[in-house]
């Protein structure tokens, strides 16, 4: 939720404008009666303080219920020092909070919805006639007046926050729901607190703020403590739901992907680094900065080496509140406007092999039971990275030929088949498929060795890899045949790098380093290439690879060798 500039001078400007004057108002025209009370009013204060330091947080909205305290305090010394004492509980509450310093625009913000409550409650109290101190037992008008007050506190009270969230933050978040009935319920349960410590309060003096604010600071303490286990059981249950998600995740870098994207929704953070150990030193393998992923930096952590070192090494999470906390551990990949830290280690077996590091440029974003949330889901993560590494590394080896790297002839048949649908279903326009076979190889293998047959090879993968690029597949089809296959690419320009590749190895002396004698020496070889095309010479994937082979072999073979040939019916 975010709040413009513009909104916030107009913050400001309303405060300035409202409240020092509503104040003037209040203190002329119902001036408190105040002589004679001054440790009382202090202990009232105090009381205002403790109440204000325990918010509920409602909507990302913090809530503290002090109506009980603020009735006591109008009834007693009137609506001037009950203003007073709900501006001084803000401040108390904003400190609590914490705010940062492009928050400062909730000082005014709350100063002012604070004294709109109070002033507009406690005017329509007076206009109806009721008095300052009155007796509960014999005045029932003022009793009945007093209940009309304490509603007017919060209906206002629910009024302006539902316009602050609406209007000034912008807020998409349904307001009357559950979090909106729980306020009501706790609001309507203690307001009848604040009869009873006024009522005592006149007979007994301030033994009654004892009496009534301990059990009730007590219960707003257990109320917290419920608050908080149920955002760890939400945190708990979402982390479930990542692990699910990153298992089912099949490839390293969408399961990198996804679980940066999980832990910035769940979390305030501005930068995330994930590290892996590799070579007994940490590499930077992600990286997100102001929600935009950026490319790594060439970036390698020792051990007790910095924050992420030091995590390293310990195996403990650790969490920092704020920049003091951390100066002192220098770490280059720390930017300058960075606060609160989460560094976090990546676990699997027993063993520590990465690091996590979330920040963000808040003081105080990160709650200390986060660090537990996050190692859980830093063990998802370790064992859903090995999973899709396996996977990869299993699919590799069923879809790559061992000795070159190139895709072999059961991947490239099953290419072949997905580009024959594209091609019917016009997203491509045209296919063509380039078959290459190494002249007299034979001959190399018994002259050589296979060791140098194997070296020659994997040089023509990689100098046919160069050529092709990104244009097109190569595989490797078997023995000394390899083919390139290139969706969108014409008769003509097929052709062309087919000539590429014939020159690329007719025209340079291959090296050969493991030949029988053990000599190195150069030998020079050549190929022959056929080339098809469809939908113009074949209407399907196998009638495509048999003209590409009879153009090689009729047309290339035949005809001498260490030539490009296209298929042609004639």
């Amino acid at each position: 939720m975010g709040v413009t500039a513009e909104k916030k001078r107009i913050l400001f400007l309303v405060w300035i404008l409202l409240v020092p004057i509503g104040l003037w108002y209040t203190y002329k025209h119902y001036p408190p009666q105040i002589a004679g009370h001054w440790l009382d009013m202090a202990a009232f204060l105090i009381l205002y303080a403790i109440v204000a330091s325990m918010p509920m947080i409602i909507n990302n909205t913090p809530i503290f219920l002090m109506q009980w305290a603020t009735l006591s305090a109008f009834l007693s010394y009137g609506l001037f020092v009950e203003i007073i004492f709900s501006q001084v509980a803000v401040i108390v509450l904003l400190l609590r909070l914490r705010v940062q310093k492009d928050q400062l625009f909730r000082y005014p913000l709350n100063f002012t919805m604070f004294f709109i409550v109070s002033f507009v409650s406690g005017l329509v109290y007076y206009w109806l006639g009721g008095n300052l101190a009155p007796n509960m037992e014999t005045d029932i008008r003022s009793f009945w007046l007093a209940i009309l007050y304490a509603f007017l506190t919060y209906v206002l009270n629910q009024v302006i926050i539902w316009f602050n969230l609406y209007f000034v933050y912008n807020s998409k978040e349904p307001y009357f729901g559950k979090d909106f009935i729980v306020e009501t319920v706790t609001t309507l349960i203690t307001f009848p607190i604040g009869f009873i410590l006024y009522i005592l309060y006149n007979q007994i003096g301030l033994w009654a703020l004892l009496f009534v604010g301990i059990p009730f600071i007590s219960l707003s303490i257990i109320f917290n403590l419920y608050y908080s286990s149920q955002q760890i059981n939400e945190y708990l249950q979402k982390a479930a739901e990542i692990g699910h998600q990153l298992a089912g995740r099949l490839q390293v870098k969408a399961v990198s992907e996804l679980f940066m994207q999980k832990l910035t929704e769940m979390l305030p953070v501005d930068y995330a680094y994930i590290f892996e150990e590799e070579d007994h030193q940490l590499k930077l393998i992600r990286r997100l900065e102001s929600g935009e992923v950026l490319s790594n930096r060439i970036l390698s952590i020792r051990k007790n080496e910095g924050i992420i070192g030091r995590t390293w090494a310990s195996g403990d999470a650790t969490l920092y509140h704020g920049k003091m906390e951390w100066r002192g551990l220098t770490n280059e990949l720390m930017p300058d406007d960075v606060q609160s830290i989460l560094s976090v280690p990546i676990v699997k077996n027993r063993d520590v092999t990465g690091v996590l590091l979330l920040a963000s440029r808040r003081k105080r974003a990160f709650e200390k039971f986060q660090l537990t949330i996050l190692d859980i889901l830093c063990s998802y993560f370790a064992v859903a990275m090995e999973n899709a590494r396996h996977y990869e590394l299993t699919k590799s080896q069923s879809e790559r030929c061992a000795l070159t790297k190139l895709y072999n002839f059961r991947y490239f048949q099953s290419l072949l088949l997905r580009e024959f649908v594209k091609l019917g279903q016009n997203e491509n326009q045209i296919l063509s498929l380039i078959v290459i076979d190494l002249d007299h190889f034979k001959n190399i293998n018994d002259t050589y060795g296979h060791q140098s047959g194997n070296e020659i090879l994997c040089e023509v993968a990689n100098r046919i890899s160069k050529l092709v690029g990104g244009r097109g597949t190569v595989a490797r089809y078997g023995g000394e045949e390899f083919v390139v296959l290139l969706p969108d690419c014409s008769r003509e320009d097929s052709y062309q790098m087919a000539e590429h590749i014939r020159q690329a190895i007719a025209n340079w002396p291959f090296t050969l380093t493991q030949s029988i004698d053990h000599q190195q020496q150069q030998i020079k070889i050549t190929a022959s290439i056929g080339v098809a095309t469809a939908p113009d010479d074949a209407a399907d994937a196998q009638a495509l690879i048999r003209h590409a082979d009879r153009a090689l072999y009729v047309g290339a073979k035949r005809a001498g060798r260490n030539r490009v040939a296209e298929y042609s019916t004639c």
